[in-house]
């Protein structure tokens, strides 16, 4: 694709990075905004770099925040006693527009995936598990997504918290085998919630 500026071309290089943008789509998206009023424009690009220098991560649950402790966490009528693991952020948001979970969240940031080279170490569960032996925590409920590697990660948790006295419970299978969190409608993933299993039985009916 030929450019007839260099500065149109390192903008559109720079859109096409991100996710399932290819680079006509990024010229689109690109020229769009060059056509749109300078002051829209600098909304846009000031509100990017807020995003990248000011965002913070929830010091107990790891999940995107304006304040070192995010608006769940912080909330005393949540139950602080019920942990649900989720992969990220947009997972905290799917469950919370079911409206019918009043826990807190841990996220990992990821599951386990050998072949991608992500192992338990670039993972928040060394925090989860320190969080489950330190607090007063009654309940873990798994909600990774039904692939091999959520499952995975479910049960590399599960073996380092299996001695303590909590319940540990897994969302109830409506959610397809393979799917994501993200993308369940919001029925189906309350009534998963509702409907929790042990994820020991879980485990065994595997």
């Amino acid at each position: 694709m030929d450019f007839p500026s260099k500065l149109l071309e390192n903008a559109v290089n720079e859109v096409a990075q991100l996710p399932g943008i290819g680079k006509r789509t990024a010229l689109r998206l690109v020229l769009f905004l060059l056509q749109q009023p300078s002051d829209q424009t600098m909304a846009l690009s000031n509100s990017l770099l807020a995003l990248r220098n000011d965002i913070k991560y929830c010091r107990s649950c790891h999940t995107i925040s304006d304040n070192e402790l995010c608006e769940i966490c912080s909330n005393p009528s949540r139950d602080h006693a019920t942990i649900c693991v989720v992969e990220d952020i947009r997972d905290v948001m799917a469950l919370e527009n079911t409206q019918l979970y009043k826990g807190i969240y841990h996220v990992l940031g990821g599951k386990i995936s050998p072949i991608d080279g992500i192992g338990p170490g670039q993972l928040n569960i060394k925090s989860l598990v320190e969080k489950v032996r330190n607090s007063k925590v009654n309940e873990l409920i798994f909600a990774l997504s039904s692939t091999m590697e959520g499952d995975t990660t479910n049960f590399y948790i599960y073996r380092q918290i299996k001695d303590c006295e909590i319940i540990t419970s897994t969302i109830a299978r409506g959610i397809a085998v393979g799917d994501e969190l993200q993308y369940a409608d919001e029925v189906t993933l309350g009534r998963s919630l509702l409907h929790r299993v042990p994820f020991d039985k879980e485990f065994k009916d595997l």
